[in-house]
């Protein structure tokens, strides 16, 4: 016998048209990616450590201003570990390192994303806008993260190794 309600599995919330609009091409996927990883994970939200596992991922860009092969692999390392043990006392708990400004909702465009994940992509979007771009690239969604010691992505970046001051200043010519 079938339930009589099916389940329905928890999806974090779609990025609007503003927000992919300003994303270079190589961002979007990394963004897409992250909502993967978090539906994945059973996470309601996407949080920092999602966005920095796409980047390293997608972004050799990025790859090398970790400082290459073997510092991105121990990073990477981390957040693969996320869902079998390191990272579950996450599960369940909205990411909020308190030390960035609250992310307005207001259009809905960053709802489905921790605050601090929210705050990290508008600090990308302005950082581009600071260069004179109009689209945020995957070196601005990191040096975004790197600047916020509080988040999960920098908490990762500690954990193997890497010094997120030190990379936040290796992005910040960019």
């Amino acid at each position: 016998m079938q339930s009589p309600t099916p389940r329905v599995p928890r999806q974090p919330a779609v990025i609007r048209t503003g927000i992919d609009s300003r994303l270079t091409a190589e961002l979007v996927p990394v963004v897409a990616g992250a909502r993967r990883r978090a539906l994945r994970d059973g996470d309601r939200q996407i949080d920092t450590a999602h966005l920095l596992h796409s980047l390293i991922e997608s972004d050799p860009e990025v790859r090398t201003a970790l400082g290459g092969g073997p510092q991105a692999a121990r990073v990477l390392g981390y957040l693969v570990q996320r869902s079998i043990g390191y990272g579950l006392r996450w599960q369940g708990s909205v990411e909020d390192s308190g030390t960035l400004a609250v992310v307005r909702e207001t259009d809905g465009e960053l709802s489905g994303w921790s605050p601090a994940a929210g705050a990290a992509m508008e600090g990308a979007l302005e950082r581009a806008q600071l260069r004179g771009e109009a689209r945020a690239a995957g070196i601005d969604l990191l040096a975004s993260l790197a600047a916020d010691p509080g988040c999960r992505a920098v908490e990762v970046l500690r954990r193997a190794g890497a010094d997120a001051a030190v990379l936040s200043g290796r992005t910040a010519a960019g």
